[in-house]
């Protein structure tokens, strides 16, 4: 049976980005399934001064507990919204580290790809293709924020050589409107009205990472405020496609 598959970078992106088009998916009796591939576990217990700032921030401890964390949220996010999720190995950027043992992103947005992790599109896409199958859809992030890990997500995707749908990074979209113009450059979009159940049963999915409600928004309250808003002034959920066909490495951002 065709699937749905959502390539998310991080534990959260493809529930904040699309959930209530995923609600509407598995309603109907679709196939969906959530694959976030920066969802590992470091080998290596230290954390980086950025980590640990963000550890603060979520409430956690070790980078271990944390991951295990934020996987629990994911799956019942997912289940709120009738997917399967997916945890692949790699690891967060925040956790990866040179040969040299050194963290390589200070900030991981607006970062630039090190020579450490020039094969690192490839690896992503591989991991991918060989759970893919023939008629499955993929949908990727745009990259809009120019997270580090979103773009290279999206530069595997695009190294998969099959046709890509592509939705809008929230609530990056949300702090960066002006981005979507470059990021759809020859695209067509189409747009996927959803149900109020299905918006209740997304903003419901995104609370249950609590965990990283304190560093997507200033407050609960607003976040749901802010994506209502951007619901009713687009009526409904767009995604994109390209118009030509899809090439093997297509430029998305910056690359090593």
């Amino acid at each position: 049976m065709m699937r749905w598959v959502y390539l998310s970078p991080h534990l959260d992106d493809a529930v904040l980005s699309a959930g209530g088009l995923i609600y509407e998916q598995t309603l109907t009796g679709e196939a969906v399934e959530i694959w976030t591939l920066m969802s590992g576990i470091p080998a290596n217990p230290e954390l980086s001064e950025f980590a640990l700032q963000m550890h603060q921030k979520w409430g956690t401890t070790t980078a271990e507990a944390t991951v295990a964390t934020r996987r629990a949220e994911d799956q019942r996010a997912a289940a709120m919204l009738g997917a399967v999720p997916v945890h692949f190995e790699f690891l967060d950027a925040i956790y990866r580290r040179g040969t040299g043992g050194e963290p390589l992103y200070a900030e991981p947005v607006d970062a630039q790809v090190p020579p450490q992790e020039a094969a690192l599109p490839e690896h992503l896409c591989e991991a991918i293709n060989r759970r893919l199958n023939p008629d499955d859809r993929v949908i990727c992030q745009l990259a809009i924020g120019q997270h580090v890990d979103h773009l290279l997500v999206r530069n595997a995707a695009e190294m998969l050589g099959r046709p890509l749908l592509y939705t809008a990074d929230l609530p990056y979209l949300l702090w960066s409107p002006k981005d979507l113009a470059e990021k759809t450059a020859g695209m067509r979009s189409t747009l996927y009205p959803f149900s109020d159940a299905a918006a209740e049963a997304w903003l419901a999915a995104i609370g249950e990472y609590r965990s990283q409600l304190s560093t997507l928004y200033e407050s609960w309250e607003l976040l749901c405020q802010d994506m209502r808003a951007h619901w009713a002034s687009q009526g409904g959920i767009r995604l994109w496609a390209r118009t030509e066909p899809q090439g093997e490495g297509l430029d998305s951002g910056p690359k090593a």
